[in-house]
Protein backbone atom coordinates (compact mmCIF):
# COMPACT_ATOMS: atom_id res chain seq x y z
CA UNK A 1 0.00 0.00 0.00
CA UNK A 2 1.58 3.22 -1.03
CA UNK A 3 0.13 6.38 -0.13
CA UNK A 4 0.29 9.62 -2.13
CA UNK A 5 -0.82 13.15 -0.51
CA UNK A 6 -0.79 14.97 -3.13
CA UNK A 7 -2.75 12.32 -5.56
CA UNK A 8 -4.84 14.76 -7.19
CA UNK A 9 -2.18 16.79 -8.22
CA UNK A 10 -0.38 14.18 -9.56
CA UNK A 11 -3.22 12.83 -11.33
CA UNK A 12 -4.50 16.12 -12.52
CA UNK A 13 -0.81 16.50 -14.11
CA UNK A 14 -2.17 13.36 -16.61
CA UNK A 15 -5.40 15.19 -16.96
CA UNK A 16 -7.58 12.77 -14.60
CA UNK A 17 -10.15 14.09 -12.52
CA UNK A 18 -10.34 12.72 -9.28
CA UNK A 19 -13.81 14.14 -8.67
CA UNK A 20 -15.19 12.29 -11.47
CA UNK A 21 -13.31 8.71 -11.13
CA UNK A 22 -15.25 5.82 -9.39
CA UNK A 23 -13.60 2.97 -7.39
CA UNK A 24 -12.56 -0.13 -9.59
CA UNK A 25 -9.78 -1.94 -7.88
CA UNK A 26 -9.41 -3.82 -4.56
CA UNK A 27 -8.67 -2.57 -0.94
CA UNK A 28 -6.24 -4.76 0.60
CA UNK A 29 -8.89 -6.19 2.59
CA UNK A 30 -10.91 -7.40 -0.07
CA UNK A 31 -7.14 -8.65 -2.08
CA UNK A 32 -6.77 -10.94 1.37
CA UNK A 33 -10.39 -12.23 1.17
CA UNK A 34 -9.97 -13.05 -2.31
CA UNK A 35 -7.13 -14.63 -1.41
CA UNK A 36 -8.92 -16.81 1.10
CA UNK A 37 -11.35 -17.78 -1.59
CA UNK A 38 -8.40 -19.37 -3.81
CA UNK A 39 -9.43 -21.82 -1.80
CA UNK A 40 -8.05 -24.74 -3.96
CA UNK A 41 -4.67 -23.51 -4.31
CA UNK A 42 -3.88 -22.93 -0.65
CA UNK A 43 -5.37 -26.65 0.48
CA UNK A 44 -3.04 -28.56 -2.58
CA UNK A 45 0.10 -25.92 -1.92
CA UNK A 46 -0.25 -26.76 2.09
CA UNK A 47 -1.34 -30.16 1.59
CA UNK A 48 -4.22 -29.37 3.87
CA UNK A 49 -6.76 -31.62 2.64
CA UNK A 50 -4.60 -34.32 4.14
CA UNK A 51 -3.83 -35.32 7.72
CA UNK A 52 -0.04 -35.02 7.88
CA UNK A 53 2.53 -36.47 10.21
CA UNK A 54 4.47 -33.82 11.85
CA UNK A 55 8.71 -34.97 11.71
CA UNK A 56 10.67 -33.96 14.67
CA UNK A 57 14.80 -34.37 14.84
CA UNK A 58 17.63 -32.72 13.30
CA UNK A 59 16.83 -31.06 9.73
CA UNK A 60 13.17 -30.84 10.74
CA UNK A 61 13.20 -27.74 12.80
CA UNK A 62 10.62 -25.21 11.57
CA UNK A 63 10.75 -21.57 11.07
CA UNK A 64 8.49 -18.99 13.12
CA UNK A 65 6.81 -16.66 10.76
CA UNK A 66 7.60 -13.22 12.23
CA UNK A 67 5.14 -11.61 10.01
CA UNK A 68 5.31 -12.26 6.13
CA UNK A 69 8.17 -13.58 7.08
CA UNK A 70 7.63 -16.78 4.66
CA UNK A 71 9.56 -15.85 1.96
CA UNK A 72 12.81 -15.70 3.43
CA UNK A 73 11.90 -18.95 6.06
CA UNK A 74 11.52 -21.02 2.80
CA UNK A 75 14.80 -19.76 1.32
CA UNK A 76 16.72 -20.37 4.49
CA UNK A 77 15.22 -24.21 4.84
CA UNK A 78 16.33 -24.97 1.33
CA UNK A 79 19.51 -23.59 1.62
CA UNK A 80 20.38 -25.52 4.59
CA UNK A 81 19.84 -28.61 2.19
CA UNK A 82 23.30 -28.06 0.60
CA UNK A 83 26.48 -29.25 1.46
CA UNK A 84 28.26 -25.76 0.57
CA UNK A 85 26.45 -24.03 3.20
CA UNK A 86 26.82 -26.67 6.05
CA UNK A 87 30.46 -27.24 5.61
CA UNK A 88 30.46 -23.31 5.74
CA UNK A 89 28.11 -22.46 8.64
CA UNK A 90 27.71 -25.64 10.81
CA UNK A 91 30.79 -27.61 10.61
CA UNK A 92 32.54 -24.21 10.30
CA UNK A 93 31.21 -22.59 13.37
CA UNK A 94 33.47 -23.00 16.04
CA UNK A 95 35.97 -20.86 13.91
CA UNK A 96 32.79 -18.58 13.15
CA UNK A 97 32.58 -18.18 16.67
CA UNK A 98 35.95 -18.18 17.43
CA UNK A 99 36.38 -15.18 14.91
CA UNK A 100 33.25 -13.51 15.91
CA UNK A 101 33.19 -9.38 15.69
CA UNK A 102 32.52 -7.25 19.15
CA UNK A 103 28.84 -7.46 17.71
CA UNK A 104 27.61 -10.37 16.78
CA UNK A 105 24.08 -9.02 16.32
CA UNK A 106 25.55 -7.45 13.30
CA UNK A 107 28.32 -10.49 12.42
CA UNK A 108 26.45 -12.03 9.40
CA UNK A 109 28.42 -15.09 9.37
CA UNK A 110 27.61 -15.59 13.35
CA UNK A 111 23.70 -15.07 12.48
CA UNK A 112 24.17 -17.62 9.34
CA UNK A 113 25.72 -20.35 12.07
CA UNK A 114 23.85 -19.91 14.34
CA UNK A 115 20.60 -20.14 12.17
CA UNK A 116 21.99 -23.29 10.41
CA UNK A 117 23.00 -25.18 13.73
CA UNK A 118 19.78 -24.39 15.27
CA UNK A 119 17.72 -25.94 12.09
CA UNK A 120 20.14 -29.17 11.75
CA UNK A 121 20.92 -29.76 15.39
CA UNK A 122 17.86 -30.80 16.52
CA UNK A 123 17.65 -29.52 19.50
CA UNK A 124 14.75 -27.20 18.71
CA UNK A 125 12.55 -29.85 16.73
CA UNK A 126 11.50 -32.63 19.43
CA UNK A 127 8.58 -35.06 20.31
CA UNK A 128 6.09 -33.37 22.59
CA UNK A 129 5.77 -35.63 25.68
CA UNK A 130 3.19 -37.52 26.25
CA UNK A 131 0.50 -35.65 28.40
CA UNK A 132 1.46 -32.31 26.89
CA UNK A 133 -0.98 -29.39 25.69
CA UNK A 134 0.52 -30.48 21.98
CA UNK A 135 0.05 -33.89 22.37
CA UNK A 136 -3.98 -33.81 23.55
CA UNK A 137 -4.78 -31.14 20.93
CA UNK A 138 -2.60 -32.88 18.45
CA UNK A 139 -0.96 -29.84 17.31
CA UNK A 140 1.83 -30.36 15.02
CA UNK A 141 3.15 -26.62 15.27
CA UNK A 142 6.98 -26.94 16.37
CA UNK A 143 8.27 -24.54 19.20
CA UNK A 144 10.25 -23.66 16.21
CA UNK A 145 13.18 -21.12 16.01
CA UNK A 146 12.37 -17.31 15.55
CA UNK A 147 15.03 -15.91 12.85
CA UNK A 148 14.71 -12.41 14.38
CA UNK A 149 18.04 -11.13 15.01
CA UNK A 150 18.75 -12.99 11.48
CA UNK A 151 16.13 -10.58 9.50
CA UNK A 152 16.72 -7.68 11.06
CA UNK A 153 20.77 -7.59 10.00
CA UNK A 154 19.49 -8.75 6.37
CA UNK A 155 16.92 -6.81 5.71
CA UNK A 156 18.38 -3.86 7.66
CA UNK A 157 18.67 -0.71 5.39
CA UNK A 158 16.86 -2.79 2.58
CA UNK A 159 13.58 -0.61 1.15
CA UNK A 160 11.54 -3.87 1.04
CA UNK A 161 13.07 -6.42 3.01
CA UNK A 162 13.25 -4.16 6.30
CA UNK A 163 9.73 -4.36 6.23
CA UNK A 164 7.03 -6.89 7.54
CA UNK A 165 5.38 -6.86 4.19
CA UNK A 166 5.41 -10.26 2.00
CA UNK A 167 8.12 -10.13 -0.78
CA UNK A 168 8.89 -11.87 -4.12
CA UNK A 169 11.31 -15.66 -2.88
CA UNK A 170 13.16 -14.74 -5.73
CA UNK A 171 13.94 -11.37 -5.23
CA UNK A 172 15.39 -12.11 -1.64
CA UNK A 173 17.46 -15.21 -2.80
CA UNK A 174 19.17 -12.58 -5.16
CA UNK A 175 19.48 -10.16 -2.27
CA UNK A 176 21.02 -13.19 0.18
CA UNK A 177 23.91 -13.78 -2.40
CA UNK A 178 24.84 -10.67 -2.78
CA UNK A 179 25.10 -10.36 0.91
CA UNK A 180 27.05 -13.18 1.21
CA UNK A 181 29.37 -12.24 -1.34
CA UNK A 182 29.86 -9.18 0.89
CA UNK A 183 30.58 -11.43 3.36
CA UNK A 184 33.01 -14.06 1.99
CA UNK A 185 35.60 -11.64 0.90
CA UNK A 186 39.13 -14.55 1.32
CA UNK A 187 36.54 -16.91 1.91
CA UNK A 188 34.77 -19.77 0.50
CA UNK A 189 31.92 -18.36 -0.81
CA UNK A 190 29.20 -21.52 -0.63
CA UNK A 191 27.16 -19.86 -3.21
CA UNK A 192 29.62 -20.80 -5.68
CA UNK A 193 27.05 -23.81 -5.89
CA UNK A 194 24.75 -21.35 -8.09
CA UNK A 195 26.81 -19.94 -9.71
CA UNK A 196 26.49 -20.89 -13.45
CA UNK A 197 27.39 -18.44 -16.65
CA UNK A 198 25.23 -17.72 -19.67
CA UNK A 199 26.63 -17.39 -23.30
CA UNK A 200 24.77 -14.76 -25.53
CA UNK A 201 25.72 -14.86 -28.94
CA UNK A 202 24.68 -12.25 -31.31
CA UNK A 203 24.74 -12.09 -35.25
CA UNK A 204 24.81 -9.15 -37.19
CA UNK A 205 21.76 -9.08 -39.94
CA UNK A 206 23.57 -7.63 -42.20
CA UNK A 207 26.97 -8.93 -41.85
CA UNK A 208 26.34 -12.56 -40.76
CA UNK A 209 29.50 -12.25 -38.06
CA UNK A 210 29.08 -13.19 -34.99
CA UNK A 211 29.97 -11.91 -31.15
CA UNK A 212 29.81 -13.93 -28.17
CA UNK A 213 29.67 -12.41 -24.38
CA UNK A 214 29.50 -14.36 -21.11
CA UNK A 215 27.62 -13.27 -17.75
CA UNK A 216 27.03 -14.44 -14.62
CA UNK A 217 23.90 -16.03 -13.42
CA UNK A 218 22.58 -17.74 -9.91
CA UNK A 219 19.25 -18.49 -11.31
CA UNK A 220 17.90 -19.94 -14.67
CA UNK A 221 14.48 -17.38 -15.50
CA UNK A 222 12.11 -18.91 -17.52
CA UNK A 223 9.26 -17.29 -19.43
CA UNK A 224 5.85 -19.16 -19.06
CA UNK A 225 3.92 -19.01 -22.31
CA UNK A 226 0.29 -19.73 -21.79
CA UNK A 227 0.04 -20.46 -25.88
CA UNK A 228 1.80 -23.66 -25.02
CA UNK A 229 -0.85 -25.09 -22.65
CA UNK A 230 -1.83 -28.92 -23.51
CA UNK A 231 -5.18 -28.41 -22.50
CA UNK A 232 -6.53 -25.01 -23.83
CA UNK A 233 -9.93 -26.54 -25.39
CA UNK A 234 -10.45 -27.40 -21.20
CA UNK A 235 -9.49 -24.00 -19.99
CA UNK A 236 -11.72 -22.25 -22.65
CA UNK A 237 -14.62 -24.04 -21.90
CA UNK A 238 -13.82 -23.15 -18.15
CA UNK A 239 -13.31 -19.88 -18.17
CA UNK A 240 -16.66 -20.05 -20.54
CA UNK A 241 -18.53 -21.51 -17.65
CA UNK A 242 -16.64 -19.74 -15.26
CA UNK A 243 -17.98 -16.09 -16.90
CA UNK A 244 -21.53 -17.66 -17.36
CA UNK A 245 -21.83 -18.33 -13.28
CA UNK A 246 -20.78 -15.09 -12.52
CA UNK A 247 -23.07 -12.88 -14.65
CA UNK A 248 -25.13 -14.59 -12.57
CA UNK A 249 -23.67 -13.36 -9.50
CA UNK A 250 -22.42 -16.87 -8.51
CA UNK A 251 -19.08 -18.29 -7.73
CA UNK A 252 -17.75 -21.45 -9.50
CA UNK A 253 -16.69 -24.14 -6.66
CA UNK A 254 -13.21 -23.43 -6.42
CA UNK A 255 -12.40 -26.97 -6.49
CA UNK A 256 -13.32 -27.38 -10.16
CA UNK A 257 -10.89 -25.06 -11.62
CA UNK A 258 -8.87 -25.82 -14.52
CA UNK A 259 -5.67 -24.38 -14.91
CA UNK A 260 -3.47 -24.12 -17.87
CA UNK A 261 -1.36 -27.44 -18.05
CA UNK A 262 2.46 -26.28 -19.41
CA UNK A 263 5.33 -28.92 -20.39
CA UNK A 264 8.68 -27.86 -18.45
CA UNK A 265 10.03 -28.26 -22.29
CA UNK A 266 8.09 -25.42 -23.71
CA UNK A 267 9.82 -23.27 -21.35
CA UNK A 268 12.90 -23.78 -22.14
CA UNK A 269 12.44 -23.63 -26.16
CA UNK A 270 10.90 -20.34 -24.69
CA UNK A 271 14.19 -19.30 -23.22
CA UNK A 272 16.51 -20.63 -25.81
CA UNK A 273 14.72 -19.67 -28.67
CA UNK A 274 16.12 -16.85 -30.79
CA UNK A 275 15.04 -12.94 -30.86
CA UNK A 276 15.66 -10.01 -32.66
CA UNK A 277 17.88 -7.36 -30.59
CA UNK A 278 17.26 -4.01 -32.59
CA UNK A 279 19.72 -1.15 -32.07
CA UNK A 280 22.50 -3.30 -32.47
CA UNK A 281 26.09 -1.49 -32.95
CA UNK A 282 27.89 -3.60 -35.57
CA UNK A 283 31.67 -3.05 -35.72
CA UNK A 284 31.78 -4.57 -39.03
CA UNK A 285 29.95 -2.04 -40.34
CA UNK A 286 30.45 0.86 -37.97
CA UNK A 287 26.81 1.45 -37.76
CA UNK A 288 23.37 0.35 -36.03
CA UNK A 289 21.37 -2.36 -37.17
CA UNK A 290 19.42 -5.31 -36.35
CA UNK A 291 20.90 -8.70 -34.76
CA UNK A 292 19.74 -11.97 -34.24
CA UNK A 293 20.45 -12.92 -30.37
CA UNK A 294 20.27 -16.70 -29.09
CA UNK A 295 21.20 -17.69 -25.25
CA UNK A 296 22.70 -20.99 -24.16
CA UNK A 297 24.40 -21.78 -20.49
CA UNK A 298 28.19 -21.85 -21.11
CA UNK A 299 28.42 -23.36 -17.53
CA UNK A 300 26.52 -25.95 -15.53
CA UNK A 301 26.20 -25.77 -12.11
CA UNK A 302 25.96 -28.07 -9.27
CA UNK A 303 22.67 -27.05 -7.55
CA UNK A 304 20.28 -25.12 -10.82
CA UNK A 305 17.86 -22.97 -9.22
CA UNK A 306 15.01 -22.73 -11.85
CA UNK A 307 12.64 -19.80 -11.41
CA UNK A 308 9.16 -19.94 -13.68
CA UNK A 309 8.49 -16.33 -14.12
CA UNK A 310 5.00 -16.43 -12.60
CA UNK A 311 4.78 -12.59 -11.55
CA UNK A 312 3.70 -10.50 -14.24
CA UNK A 313 1.92 -6.95 -14.85
CA UNK A 314 -1.29 -6.66 -16.50
CA UNK A 315 -1.93 -3.79 -19.54
CA UNK A 316 -3.33 -1.42 -16.54
CA UNK A 317 0.19 -2.27 -14.37
CA UNK A 318 -1.71 -3.87 -11.36
CA UNK A 319 0.80 -7.09 -10.54
CA UNK A 320 -0.63 -10.19 -11.35
CA UNK A 321 0.05 -14.20 -10.97
CA UNK A 322 0.18 -16.35 -13.73
CA UNK A 323 -2.52 -19.28 -12.20
CA UNK A 324 -0.09 -22.68 -13.97
CA UNK A 325 0.42 -25.84 -13.67
CA UNK A 326 4.14 -26.60 -14.99
CA UNK A 327 4.99 -30.41 -15.09
CA UNK A 328 8.25 -30.60 -13.52
CA UNK A 329 10.38 -33.97 -14.06
CA UNK A 330 12.29 -35.60 -11.33
CA UNK A 331 14.74 -35.80 -13.49
CA UNK A 332 16.22 -32.92 -16.38
CA UNK A 333 18.43 -33.23 -18.83
CA UNK A 334 19.48 -29.94 -19.86
CA UNK A 335 22.11 -30.89 -22.66
CA UNK A 336 20.30 -29.05 -25.60
CA UNK A 337 20.97 -25.66 -23.64
CA UNK A 338 24.77 -26.10 -23.58
CA UNK A 339 26.76 -23.21 -25.14
CA UNK A 340 29.31 -24.01 -27.87
CA UNK A 341 31.23 -20.86 -28.04
CA UNK A 342 32.78 -20.02 -31.45
CA UNK A 343 32.09 -22.27 -33.73
CA UNK A 344 34.60 -23.13 -37.27
CA UNK A 345 33.32 -21.26 -40.14
CA UNK A 346 32.06 -18.43 -37.64
CA UNK A 347 33.50 -15.04 -38.74
CA UNK A 348 33.85 -12.46 -35.17
CA UNK A 349 32.98 -8.90 -35.23
CA UNK A 350 36.27 -6.78 -35.12
CA UNK A 351 36.60 -5.52 -31.35
CA UNK A 352 35.84 -1.74 -30.98
CA UNK A 353 39.54 -0.70 -29.51
CA UNK A 354 40.41 2.83 -28.88
CA UNK A 355 37.25 5.12 -27.99
CA UNK A 356 33.96 3.78 -27.35
CA UNK A 357 31.04 5.01 -30.16
CA UNK A 358 29.84 8.16 -29.26
CA UNK A 359 26.88 7.66 -26.45
CA UNK A 360 23.60 7.75 -27.80
CA UNK A 361 21.12 11.26 -27.59
CA UNK A 362 18.38 10.19 -25.03
CA UNK A 363 15.51 12.61 -23.99
CA UNK A 364 16.41 13.97 -20.91
CA UNK A 365 12.97 14.78 -19.84
CA UNK A 366 11.33 11.27 -20.54
CA UNK A 367 14.54 9.65 -18.74
CA UNK A 368 13.89 11.82 -15.63
CA UNK A 369 10.20 11.18 -15.26
CA UNK A 370 10.63 7.54 -15.90
CA UNK A 371 13.26 7.40 -13.03
CA UNK A 372 10.71 9.85 -10.36
CA UNK A 373 8.44 7.35 -11.06
CA UNK A 374 10.52 4.92 -9.09
CA UNK A 375 12.22 2.56 -11.64
CA UNK A 376 16.33 1.76 -11.66
CA UNK A 377 18.11 4.61 -13.88
CA UNK A 378 19.31 2.08 -15.65
CA UNK A 379 16.75 0.49 -16.90
CA UNK A 380 15.11 3.92 -17.37
CA UNK A 381 18.37 4.50 -20.01
CA UNK A 382 17.36 1.05 -21.69
CA UNK A 383 13.48 1.97 -21.99
CA UNK A 384 14.03 5.54 -23.98
CA UNK A 385 17.08 3.90 -26.09
CA UNK A 386 15.28 1.12 -27.31
CA UNK A 387 11.53 2.90 -28.23
CA UNK A 388 13.91 5.52 -30.17
CA UNK A 389 13.00 8.83 -27.87
CA UNK A 390 9.33 8.40 -29.06
CA UNK A 391 8.13 9.75 -25.54
CA UNK A 392 6.81 8.88 -22.04
CA UNK A 393 4.30 6.23 -23.15
CA UNK A 394 6.80 4.06 -25.22
CA UNK A 395 9.00 4.04 -22.86
CA UNK A 396 6.72 3.23 -20.09
CA UNK A 397 5.52 0.44 -21.58
CA UNK A 398 9.11 -0.86 -22.46
CA UNK A 399 9.23 -0.61 -18.91
CA UNK A 400 6.43 -2.87 -17.94
CA UNK A 401 7.11 -5.49 -20.41
CA UNK A 402 11.16 -5.91 -19.51
CA UNK A 403 10.56 -5.56 -15.65
CA UNK A 404 10.75 -9.18 -14.97
CA UNK A 405 14.04 -9.70 -17.23
CA UNK A 406 17.18 -10.40 -15.01
CA UNK A 407 18.99 -7.82 -16.53
CA UNK A 408 16.54 -5.33 -16.18
CA UNK A 409 18.71 -2.64 -13.70
CA UNK A 410 22.17 -3.81 -14.88
CA UNK A 411 24.47 -0.97 -16.36
CA UNK A 412 22.86 0.34 -19.58
CA UNK A 413 25.06 -0.80 -22.52
CA UNK A 414 23.87 -0.28 -26.16
CA UNK A 415 24.34 -3.51 -28.18
CA UNK A 416 27.01 -4.19 -29.46
CA UNK A 417 29.20 -1.09 -27.96
CA UNK A 418 31.76 -3.51 -25.67
CA UNK A 419 35.14 -2.05 -26.56
CA UNK A 420 38.62 -2.42 -25.47
CA UNK A 421 40.97 0.49 -24.68
CA UNK A 422 43.84 0.93 -26.48
CA UNK A 423 45.97 3.10 -23.93
CA UNK A 424 45.31 4.10 -20.59
CA UNK A 425 41.90 5.66 -19.11
CA UNK A 426 42.41 9.69 -18.99
CA UNK A 427 40.39 8.90 -15.48
CA UNK A 428 42.47 10.86 -12.55
CA UNK A 429 41.05 9.78 -9.15
CA UNK A 430 40.85 12.13 -5.80
CA UNK A 431 43.61 10.71 -3.53
CA UNK A 432 41.98 11.85 -0.87
CA UNK A 433 39.45 9.69 -1.83
CA UNK A 434 41.56 6.51 -2.98
CA UNK A 435 42.90 6.77 0.77
CA UNK A 436 39.94 6.52 2.51
CA UNK A 437 38.43 3.43 0.61
CA UNK A 438 41.60 1.74 0.76
CA UNK A 439 41.10 2.03 4.64
CA UNK A 440 38.29 -0.62 4.12
CA UNK A 441 40.47 -3.21 2.60
CA UNK A 442 40.51 -2.95 -1.12
CA UNK A 443 43.25 -2.08 -3.21
CA UNK A 444 44.43 1.08 -5.43
CA UNK A 445 42.85 -0.13 -8.17
CA UNK A 446 39.73 -1.43 -7.00
CA UNK A 447 39.33 1.99 -5.63
CA UNK A 448 39.80 3.64 -8.79
CA UNK A 449 37.94 1.89 -10.51
CA UNK A 450 35.08 2.82 -7.87
CA UNK A 451 35.74 5.94 -7.75
CA UNK A 452 35.53 6.05 -11.52
CA UNK A 453 32.17 4.57 -11.67
CA UNK A 454 30.79 7.07 -9.40
CA UNK A 455 32.34 10.65 -11.07
CA UNK A 456 35.25 10.43 -7.77
CA UNK A 457 31.77 10.52 -5.02
CA UNK A 458 33.31 8.76 -2.12
CA UNK A 459 29.83 8.01 -0.47
CA UNK A 460 28.18 6.73 -3.82
CA UNK A 461 31.91 4.63 -4.46
CA UNK A 462 31.53 3.24 -0.98
CA UNK A 463 27.95 1.82 -2.57
CA UNK A 464 29.44 0.61 -5.86
CA UNK A 465 32.19 -1.34 -4.07
CA UNK A 466 29.61 -3.21 -2.16
CA UNK A 467 27.35 -3.67 -4.59
CA UNK A 468 30.14 -4.87 -7.10
CA UNK A 469 32.11 -7.38 -5.25
CA UNK A 470 32.58 -10.09 -7.43
CA UNK A 471 33.59 -8.20 -10.14
CA UNK A 472 36.22 -6.62 -7.83
CA UNK A 473 37.64 -9.95 -6.08
CA UNK A 474 37.79 -11.07 -10.08
CA UNK A 475 40.89 -8.45 -10.67
CA UNK A 476 44.18 -9.12 -9.50
CA UNK A 477 46.47 -5.98 -7.48
CA UNK A 478 46.71 -4.40 -10.44
CA UNK A 479 43.40 -4.06 -11.74
CA UNK A 480 43.75 -6.18 -14.90
CA UNK A 481 40.26 -8.73 -14.87
CA UNK A 482 40.89 -12.39 -14.08
CA UNK A 483 38.10 -14.06 -15.29
CA UNK A 484 35.71 -15.92 -13.02
CA UNK A 485 36.00 -19.65 -12.69
CA UNK A 486 32.59 -21.83 -12.61
CA UNK A 487 31.83 -25.19 -11.55
CA UNK A 488 31.09 -27.42 -14.54
CA UNK A 489 29.91 -31.03 -15.15
CA UNK A 490 27.32 -33.03 -16.75
CA UNK A 491 23.89 -31.91 -17.49
CA UNK A 492 21.54 -34.25 -15.72
CA UNK A 493 19.54 -32.87 -12.47
CA UNK A 494 17.31 -34.08 -10.48
CA UNK A 495 14.74 -32.31 -8.09
CA UNK A 496 15.51 -31.82 -4.72
CA UNK A 497 13.19 -28.83 -3.15
CA UNK A 498 10.47 -26.41 -4.50
CA UNK A 499 9.28 -23.21 -2.75
CA UNK A 500 5.64 -22.29 -3.67
CA UNK A 501 3.46 -19.58 -3.36
CA UNK A 502 -0.30 -18.95 -2.83
CA UNK A 503 -1.87 -15.87 -3.49
CA UNK A 504 -2.46 -13.12 -6.19
CA UNK A 505 0.50 -10.96 -7.01
CA UNK A 506 4.05 -11.23 -4.48
CA UNK A 507 2.93 -8.54 -2.34
CA UNK A 508 0.06 -10.82 -0.46
CA UNK A 509 -0.04 -14.24 -0.02
CA UNK A 510 2.41 -17.28 1.60
CA UNK A 511 5.27 -19.03 0.45
CA UNK A 512 6.13 -22.96 1.45
CA UNK A 513 8.64 -25.32 0.45
CA UNK A 514 9.60 -28.90 -0.23
CA UNK A 515 12.34 -30.38 0.61
CA UNK A 516 13.44 -33.99 -0.50
CA UNK A 517 14.96 -35.19 2.75
CA UNK A 518 16.24 -38.96 3.49
CA UNK A 519 14.45 -40.74 1.03
CA UNK A 520 10.76 -38.92 1.37
CA UNK A 521 9.33 -35.22 0.49
CA UNK A 522 8.75 -33.03 3.88
CA UNK A 523 6.78 -29.82 3.77
CA UNK A 524 8.02 -27.10 5.78
CA UNK A 525 5.27 -24.31 6.31
CA UNK A 526 6.95 -21.88 8.99
CA UNK A 527 7.29 -23.69 11.86
CA UNK A 528 5.31 -26.66 10.64
CA UNK A 529 7.00 -29.76 9.46
CA UNK A 530 5.53 -32.65 8.14
CA UNK A 531 5.44 -35.52 6.11
CA UNK A 532 4.50 -34.91 2.38
CA UNK A 533 1.57 -36.65 1.08
CA UNK A 534 1.22 -35.30 -2.10
CA UNK A 535 3.69 -32.93 -3.10
CA UNK A 536 2.20 -30.09 -5.68
CA UNK A 537 5.44 -30.05 -7.48
CA UNK A 538 3.50 -28.37 -10.52
CA UNK A 539 2.28 -25.37 -8.82
CA UNK A 540 6.12 -23.74 -7.69
CA UNK A 541 7.41 -21.04 -8.50
CA UNK A 542 11.25 -21.95 -7.83
CA UNK A 543 13.14 -25.19 -8.23
CA UNK A 544 16.10 -26.40 -6.81
CA UNK A 545 17.64 -28.96 -8.93
CA UNK A 546 20.93 -31.06 -8.08
CA UNK A 547 23.39 -32.41 -10.67
CA UNK A 548 23.44 -36.03 -10.76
Amino acid sequence: MVEDPNLIVHLAHFGINIAQMEKTDKSMVELELDLNQKFGEWVALQEAGSQLKPLYGPGYTGLINLGNSCYMNSIIQVIFVIPDFVRRFVEGSAEIFDSASSDPASDFNVQMSKLGIGLLGGKYSKVPPEGSKAKQTNDDLQPGISPHMFKSLIGKGHPLFSTKRQQDAQEFFLHFINTLERNSRHRNNPSDCFKFSVEDRFQCSKSKKVKYTYRTEYSLPLPITLEAAVNKEEVAAYEAQKAEVEDKGQRLDPNVLVRPRIKLSSCLEAFSEAEIVEHFYSSALNEKTTARKTTRLASFPDYLLIHLKKFTVREDWVPIKLDVAVEMPDELDLSPLRGSGLQPGEDPLPEITGAPPPSPVLDQEVLKQLIDMGFPPEACKKAVYFTDNKGLEPATNWVMDHIGDSDFADPFVPPGTDFKTGGKSSFIPNEDAVSMIMMMGFTRAQSTRALKATDNDVERAADWIFSHQAELDSEDSQGATVEPTFRDGGSRYRLIAFISHMGTSTMVGHYVCHILRDGHWVIYNDNKVALSENPPKELGYLYLYQRL
